[in-house]
């Protein structure tokens, strides 16, 4: 697989994820971003041995988009400090099913995790173990003919599958995305990470990177919109 690099310097890698690869290895033994890089680094540098590499944060296998990973543990430690700290934000593009009646909104829910079923549902305030979730959305766009919204979100807490879970529970799940019953049922789920924004774990300073899917079959609609995401 060619990488695409969108930034690297001896402390960081800022990457685009291709859609359908996992962040890190798993039990289906497929390639993932972890090693890739890994052997990005070893080839390009001609290091021997282990390269260390940290995994700051994660991206569902199915979506696609930008990712940081650390080129040194003092780095990893730092940006999963931000992590913790929400100085680390991460915003998403959609398509969706429906209709939205306010162009700008907020979800805020409980959500509870489904081991067996790697799944998570919304559920009542109080319910043992679920946690807080919150995301504002913008819609950028409405398409009458497909019923469907072009979405962007800022996600302010990172639950599992939260951006998925909240908006199915409001009959706005994903296109192609089968886990929470979107339309498309076998195409590419469209969820992609676009933009990343933290604090370069030495300098200090406040960096964003951004990452746009192609327009192809999958994200037709967001042809001609112009995307100016900032």
């Amino acid at each position: 697989m060619d990488l695409k690099v969108i930034y690297e310097d001896n402390h960081i890698i800022v990457v685009e994820k291709p859609a359908n690869i996992p962040s890190q290895g798993d039990k289906t033994g497929d390639i993932d971003m972890l090693s890739i890089i890994k052997d990005y680094i070893k080839e390009k540098y001609n290091k021997p041995g282990n390269v260390y590499l940290g995994l700051v944060h994660r991206l569902d296998r199915p979506v696609g988009g930008v990712m940081v990973f650390a080129k040194t543990s003092k780095a990893a430690s730092r940006l999963s400090e931000q992590v913790r700290d929400k100085v680390f934000r991460k915003k998403y593009l959609a398509i969706v099913n429906g209709y939205f009646h306010s162009t700008k909104g907020s979800m805020k829910d409980y959500l509870l995790k489904n081991e067996k079923l790697n799944m998570s549902k919304v559920v009542n305030e109080g319910k043992k173990n679920s946690k807080y979730a919150e995301l504002d959305y913008e819609v950028l766009k409405y398409d009458k003919e497909q019923n469907l919204s072009v979405l962007k979100i800022n996600i302010h807490t990172g639950r599992h599958h939260q951006i998925r879970v909240q908006l199915s529970s409001r009959n706005h799940a994903i296109y192609g995305d089968k886990k929470y019953g979107g339309r498309g049922q076998g195409k590419q789920i469209c969820l992609w990470a676009y933009e990343l924004t933290f604090k370069h774990p030495i300098t200090k300073e406040e960096m964003t990177f951004n990452s746009i899917p192609a327009i192809d079959k999958n994200w037709r609609i967001l042809d001609g919109l112009g995307l100016d995401l900032k």
